[in-house]
C-alpha cells in the first residue's frame, strides 16, 4: 500500500460512465474517504451522478458534471473539453486527482489538465503517466482494479461488495408510484446495453413461472420491448416497470424484492449493493472484470461460449475488436440452473 499524502483537503475522483460502473467503484471510493475523512471528495462525473448522488449518505460530497467529453464523459468522438472547464476545475484547488476511469489514453490527459498537486490512477500502455500509476490489464475484476488505485495513496477497503444507501426519497417515489409492493416479490431485470448480454426472454419467462413469486419486470425506455416479451411468454402475469422510477426508486424497489435476477447489467449491481440476493447471467470474459466477489447471496451463472455464434470471432482476445453482430452469447445458460440458484436464495 502506498503512503497517504500530506496536506489533502480536496480529492476529485474521475468516473462518469454508467450506473454499474459507479457501483463497482463504490468501495474504492469509500477507501478514499476513510483514509482521508476530512477531506472534501468530489466525483468528475455526469448530470445523472449528480441526481442520484445529492443528499445521498455515501463517500461523495459533491458531483461536478461534466459536458460530453471524448473518451471522458462520452464514448463518442468529436467531443472535446473546452476550455473554460479546466478552468473552473483548476479553481477547485483539488490536492489530489483519481483517475479510475479505464486505461488513461484519454482520461489521464484531462486529470493532469485540472491542476491538481499529486495524481493518481490507472495507465495502459499507450496512456500518459500520472505521478502514482496503476498498470492496466484488461481481464481484472474493475472493483479490486480500483481499489489497488487508491491503495497508492494510502485508502484501504473495509468491504469489497459495493454498497449503495436507499434513502428515504427513494422509498417515498416507490410509494408514489407502486403503493406497497406485494411480499416475496422477485425482480427480473432482461435487460443490457450490449445485447450479446441478454439471456432469452424466454427462458426468463419460464424461469419466473416456475419460481411461482409475485413477479416485477424492470428496464429502461429503450428496452420495452424486451420487458414486454417476457411479460407476454409467462404464464403468471408480472407487473412492468419501465422508466418509472428514478435510479433511486429503482434502488428502492430492489430493496423490497427477495430476489433479482437479471442479466450482467447496472441494475444487477444496484440491487446487491442494497443488500438485495441476486442471480446473474453472465458470458465468462464479463464475470472475470464484473462478477459479483462473494457468494452468499449472489450467484453468476456463466456461458462459457468463446466465439461469436455467428462468425467465430475470439470473444476472449481484447485485441479481436467488436464483430457486428448482436446474438446472445449467454443463451446456453439453462433454465434448471437459474431456477435451482434462485430457488436456493429463496430458501435462506
Amino acid at each position: 500500500m502506498g503512503a497517504l499524502i500530506e496536506d489533502v483537503h480536496r480529492i476529485a475522483v474521475l468516473r462518469a460512465n454508467a450506473l454499474g460502473d459507479l457501483v463497482l467503484a463504490m468501495p474504492a471510493l469509500e477507501a478514499l474517504r476513510r483514509a482521508y475523512p476530512q477531506a472534501r471528495l468530489t466525483l468528475l462525473g455526469t448530470s445523472w451522478h449528480a441526481g442520484f448522488l445529492d443528499g445521498r449518505p455515501g463517500p461523495v460530497d459533491d458531483v461536478v458534471a461534466l459536458p460530453p467529453i471524448s473518451g471522458v464523459s462520452s464514448a463518442e468522438s468529436g467531443h472535446e473539453a473546452p476550455e473554460s472547464l479546466f478552468a473552473e476545475l483548476r479553481e477547485h484547488r483539488f490536492d489530489l486527482a483519481v483517475q479510475i476511469h479505464g486505461g488513461g489514453r484519454y482520461s489521464n490527459p484531462f486529470v493532469k489538465a485540472i491542476g491538481a498537486r499529486v495524481t493518481a490512477g490507472l495507465r495502459a500502455p499507450d496512456a500518459e503517466r500520472l505521478d502514482l500509476c496503476v498498470p492496466y490489464v484488461y481481464y481484472q475484476h474493475e472493483t479490486l482494479r480500483y481499489l489497488e488505485v487508491a491503495a497508492l495513496v494510502g485508502g484501504t477497503a473495509e468491504v469489497y461488495e459495493p454498497r449503495i444507501a436507499v434513502t428515504g426519497a427513494d422509498r417515498a417515489e416507490l410509494a408514489r408510484v407502486y403503493g406497497e409492493p406485494p411480499r416475496g416479490l422477485v425482480a427480473l431485470h432482461p435487460g443490457a446495453s450490449d445485447p450479446r448480454r441478454r439471456w432469452p426472454a424466454r427462458a426468463f419467462a419460464e424461469a419466473a413461472d416456475r419460481l411461482g413469486r409475485p413477479v416485477v419486470i424492470t428496464g429502461i425506455e429503450k428496452e420495452r420491448e424486451v420487458v414486454e416479451e417476457v411479460a407476454a411468454a409467462m404464464r403468471r402475469p408480472a407487473l412492468t416497470a419501465v422508466g418509472t422510477l428514478s435510479v433511486g426508486g429503482l434502488a428502492a424497489l430492489y430493496e423490497r424484492c427477495d430476489l433479482v435476477i437479471s442479466n450482467d447489467t447496472g441494475p444487477r449491481h444496484l440491487a446487491a449493493a442494497v443488500g438485495t440476493a441476486t442471480v446473474g447471467i453472465y458470458w465468462s470474459g464479463n464475470l472475470i472484470n464484473a462478477g459479483p466477489l462473494t457468494r452468499t447471496l449472489h450467484r453468476p451463472l456463466i456461458s462459457w461460449t468463446a466465439r461469436c455464434p455467428v462468425c467465430g470471432v475470439s470473444g476472449h482476445d481484447p485485441r479481436a475488436g467488436r464483430c457486428p453482430h448482436d446474438e446472445s452469447w449467454v443463451a446456453e445458460v439453462p433454465v434448471d440452473d437459474v431456477v435451482e440458484q434462485a430457488a436456493d436464495l429463496l430458501r435462506s
